[in-house]
């Protein structure tokens, strides 16, 4: 009777412990198992033993699961666990990922998964992107309520404000310059059309012709965006720049031909004075050449005072010919 008695009382505590361990792992599998079940009536059975590696490898295991469900329901069935595991593994954003592909698919946008992880990859929105391809976005030209200026040919001043409306281009998304390449060309274009026309009266009467104009350009290529139209939303008039250009070239040639005119006086001047020292140095050199005449015997007094004579009628002509002048009137 002892024997039985101890038998079954360590058959009961084996039991007990059996009946704790089992529970133990219930309690660890049964967020596993409720998501093997899940997966199981969605149609999409994904094995146990896979789910419990997620975890093992730090991949949530819910958002495996949850995406694979989405995608298999939605008929994108090639799409396997371990695509969504490895782009996990990469840094990718699964979750959104997903609901991108599924919304690509029923807009019918062509997106298949290499794209589609490399573009996530990338660290572009693809959520987003998608997105705008479906339902186009504004950007404005310029952002921060600022305006592009241009200048027409008859140097009036525009200042114009444009809104351009882009849908995203999946296929250039990965490498495609972004929302500020389509500001910078479109405000670029702008402008050019704008210094292209022959007044601003033509700009004002017909700003659709600059849209126009733009949107002919090709803006768009290279960039991970379609232009869709571009729309001059704000014009208004500015500066008068052509008229203080020529005023300030006028005021340039004033300055230069006052300069010129500077330069010939000076140069007049000093040619004066240099004929009145040449004169001033003839001057000197008469009574030199008159003494040695007189040495050399070449004149004698007579002569040289019909010379004196001369000279004093000379000065005396001189002085009745000058007109008074003005304090002795």
């Amino acid at each position: 009777m002892n024997i039985l008695a101890d038998f079954s009382m360590e058959f009961s505590f084996l039991f007990i412990v059996l009946a704790i361990i089992i529970v133990i792992i219930l309690s660890i599998l049964g967020r596993f198992i409720s998501l093997w079940f899940q997966a199981f009536v969605s149609g999409t059975p994904i094995p146990l033993f896979n789910i419990i590696g997620m975890s093992l490898r730090k991949i949530p295991p819910q958002i495996i699961v949850n995406a694979r469900i989405n995608l298999f329901k939605a008929g994108l069935k090639t799409i396997t666990v371990s695509d969504l595991e490895t782009h996990y593994l990469a840094g990718g954003h699964v979750t959104d990922l997903a609901i991108a592909m599924i919304a690509a698919d029923k807009a019918n946008i062509p997106l298949d998964w290499r794209q589609a992880t490399a573009i996530d990859l990338a660290g572009r929105n693809l959520r987003e992107a998608v997105q705008t391809s479906v339902n186009p976005k504004v950007i404005d030209c310029p952002r921060q309520g600022d305006y592009m200026t241009g200048v027409a040919k008859d140097g009036i001043q525009i200042h114009v404000r444009a809104r351009v409306t882009v849908r995203t281009n999946i296929t250039q998304l990965v490498g495609g310059a972004t929302e500020e390449t389509i500001i910078a060309r479109v405000g670029e274009g702008i402008v050019s059309a704008i210094g292209g026309s022959e007044t601003h009266l033509q700009v004002l009467e017909a700003p659709q012709r600059i849209s126009k104009a733009v949107l002919d350009k090709g803006l768009d290529s290279s960039t991970a965006f379609t232009i869709l139209s571009i729309d001059i939303v704000e014009m208004t008039l500015g500066e008068n720049i052509g008229a203080k250009l020529r005023a300030a070239k006028a005021e340039s040639d004033k300055q230069i031909a006052q300069a010129e005119a500077e330069k010939r006086r000076a140069m007049a001047v000093a040619a004066e004075q240099e004929n009145i020292a040449k004169v001033a140095e003839s001057q000197a050199a008469v009574p030199l050449a008159i003494a040695e005449a007189f040495k050399t015997g070449k004149i004698d007094v007579m002569t040289y005072q019909r010379y004196k004579n001369l000279i004093a009628d000379t000065d005396m002509r001189e002085s009745i010919a000058r007109p008074p002048e003005e304090g002795k009137r």
